[in-house]
């Protein structure tokens, strides 16, 4: 802020701010006050949104961010690592130990999105009623030791069976951890945070590329267990930690979260606050009225096709690893395993940098449609 600005309190009387220093009152996110600090928004808040806050609000998200966006970040990862590893698995040998054929890559992929669509629902409906920083890690752990279980595998309907189970824990980590950081965040602040995790969607699958190349290169056949089956187990070993982490720095939602080393009470009464100024409101009980409201609203009928519509638009970046390997044929090699799953990774370079970008743009101008109608152009 420049010499001399004033700042309008919730009474109207005038504060005068010098240049660089933050408003000496505590923190009060509504009023004059705050609209006034929306209109004087310095240039630094566009590359980071807490730069331009009260010293007590900026500690409380740096403490907020190191809890909740590393570890969603961090599970978003190992959700990835794990659900990518049966295709790497696929092209390093599973086919050919297990005598997979035909379709049956697809089944065992078909049967994991039944188990994630079965799943979705109930289990938003669960984060409303238990613990966030219980269920969700809990359900890491499970779907981290299923995951390990694939290594035991021995046929075609086993890996049908555990995949469904896996996505059926799976479920619960992606609408649920946005629900938990939509509960902590204003919306000038939620696109930036999501999309740092959610770039993890990206890292997962790369580093299971190249985690498989070095365990077919490393691992296979050591102790008699081949490649393909060492990635389900490391895969594995590096989740459960992650799951472990959440239990202690998960947080639970603004209203429901105790003070501890993490959170001070004075700073869960700030988050509340914030939440307050954005006009959400704490959980409440289901009724008949609210869920009719639910199937009316517009965004059910708009973003749910658009987000049908993404996803099958991604299916290309998981088939290149089967065109790279469709090119070996007997007698006749034209790609190394280790070349078939690391050559599609510049794939998810890109969307690393591309999310970014659409993120800290939607945050700047605090609308999710302009990065949107752009990303449709391409």
């Amino acid at each position: 802020m420049s010499t001399g600005q004033f700042l309008l309190n919730a009474g109207g009387s005038r504060l005068h701010i010098a240049s660089g220093d933050s408003p000496a009152f505590p923190y009060q996110p509504l009023g004059e006050m705050g609209k006034a600090k929306q209109e004087t928004r310095p240039w630094s808040s566009y590359i980071w949104d807490s730069w331009n806050k009260s010293p007590e609000e900026r500690k409380f998200l740096r403490r907020l961010d190191a809890c909740l966006i590393t570890y969603a970040a961090l599970s978003y990862f190992s959700k990835y690592l794990d659900q990518q590893n049966v295709t790497n698995a696929y092209v390093s040998g599973m086919q050919e130990d297990l005598r997979l054929h035909g379709n049956q890559l697809n089944y065992i992929t078909a049967s994991w999105t039944v188990g994630y669509v079965i799943g979705q629902i109930p289990s938003n409906m669960l984060i409303t009623r238990i613990r966030p920083s219980i269920w969700i890690p809990a359900m890491e752990l499970i779907w981290s030791s299923l995951t390990m279980c694939l290594a035991l595998s021995k046929n075609f309907t086993t890996l049908c069976a555990i995949r469904f189970l896996v996505g059926l824990a799976e479920s619960t980590f992606y609408p649920a951890i946005q629900y938990v950081i939509g509960s902590w965040y204003k919306k000038e602040e939620l696109a930036k945070r999501s999309s740092i995790f959610h770039t993890a969607s990206a890292v997962g699958p790369m580093v299971s590329g190249f985690l498989q190349a070095g365990v077919y290169n490393g691992l296979n056949n050591r102790g008699g267990v081949a490649g393909w089956k060492w990635l389900f187990i490391i895969d594995g070993v590096i989740t459960i930690p992650i799951a472990l982490l959440g239990f202690i720095i998960m947080p639970d939602l603004p209203t429901t979260t105790k003070p501890s080393i993490f959170y001070t009470q004075e700073q869960l009464d700030i988050a509340i606050k914030r939440m307050e100024s954005e006009g959400r409101k704490p959980p409440e009980k289901f009724t008949k009225e609210k869920v009719l409201n639910f199937f009316s609203t517009w965004q059910i009928y708009t973003l749910v096709p658009l987000y049908v519509l993404f996803n099958n638009g991604n299916g290309g970046v998981t088939s290149m690893i089967f065109w790279l390997k469709s090119f070996n044929t007997p007698g006749h090699i034209v790609y190394t395993v280790g070349q078939i799953n690391t050559y599609p990774l510049g794939i998810y370079s890109l969307q690393i940098v591309t999310t970014l970008i659409y993120a800290w743009w939607s945050d700047a101008v605090v609308a999710r449609w302009p990065p949107v109608i752009s990303k449709t152009r391409f």
